[in-house]
C-alpha cells in the first residue's frame, strides 16, 4: 500500500496534532484527510505553514489544560448515579462500563468526555459506592464518585407466622391412664362411716349354791 507524508492541521487522536509530519496512506489522505481539511501534503509551500501551526496547537493545548482544570474540579463534587437492574444476591444482570459512565456523565450533566479517558480496572458488577480515576488530560486526573443502585424491589419476607402448635403431648389433659386425678372438679365425699349402736352389757348370771353333801 502505497504511503504519503502529510502535515497535520488539526489534532486527530491516535495519528498526531497541528504541525506533526506523519506517513499515512495515500488513499486516506486522498480521500479523507484532504478533502475534511485534517491535512496538507507535505510540499516546501507547505512547510513554510509549520510554524503557524505550531501556535495555533500551543493555544489550543493551553485552553484545554484549562478547561480540563476546571472540570477536575468540578467533577470532584459531583455524584454519578447509574441504575442497574440485579439478582436477589446484588449482582447485576450485565456491568457498569467506561462506556455506560461516559453516558451517563453526558445525561446527567451535560459533560462530553471520551470514555477512554474514564480508567476502569474492571467492570463494576456490582451495587455500591466507587471512586473512578477521570484522565482528563496530561497530568490532570479527577475522582469521579459513582453510586450504582438496583431498580430491582427488595424481596418481601416470607410470612413464617404460622399458627402455634399444640404441645407434642396434645393439650394438657386431666387424666393418667390407669389412674385418675381431679384437678378443678370437687373430689367425691368418702363414704360415712355407719354408726354402730352400743352393745349392752351382758347381764351376771347367779352363782349356783352348792348342794348340802
Amino acid at each position: 500500500m502505497a504511503k504519503t507524508e502529510v502535515i497535520l492541521t488539526s489534532n486527530i487522536v491516535g495519528l498526531g496534532a497541528e504541525s506533526d509530519q506523519v506517513k499515512v496512506a495515500a488513499g486516506y489522505a486522498r480521500n479523507f484527510l484532504f478533502p475534511q481539511g485534517l491535512a496538507i501534503p507535505l510540499t516546501g509551500a507547505n512547510k513554510k505553514r509549520i510554524e503557524s501551526l505550531r501556535k495555533r496547537r500551543a493555544e489550543r493545548e493551553a485552553h484545554e489544560l484549562n478547561t480540563m482544570l476546571d472540570l477536575a474540579k468540578g467533577i470532584d463534587k459531583l455524584i454519578c448515579v447509574i441504575k442497574a437492574k440485579t439478582g436477589d444476591d446484588g449482582r447485576m444482570f450485565g456491568s457498569v462500563t467506561s462506556g455506560t459512565i461516559a453516558d451517563e456523565l453526558k445525561h446527567q450533566f451535560d459533560i462530553a468526555l471520551d470514555k477512554r479517558k474514564i480508567h476502569l480496572e474492571e467492570p463494576i458488577k456490582t451495587v455500591g459506592d466507587y471512586e473512578v480515576e477521570l484522565r482528563l488530560h496530561h497530568g490532570v486526573v479527577a475522582k469521579l464518585k459513582v453510586k450504582v443502585e438496583s431498580t430491582t424491589p427488595p424481596p418481601v419476607p416470607s410470612a413464617d407466622t404460622k399458627p402455634a402448635e399444640a404441645g407434642k403431648d396434645g393439650p394438657n389433659r386431666s387424666e393418667k391412664r390407669g389412674r385418675r386425678t381431679y384437678t378443678n372438679e370437687a373430689k367425691p365425699s368418702a363414704p360415712e362411716a355407719k354408726s354402730e349402736k352400743p352393745k349392752r352389757p351382758a347381764a351376771a348370771k347367779p352363782e349356783k349354791s352348792a348342794k348340802p353333801e
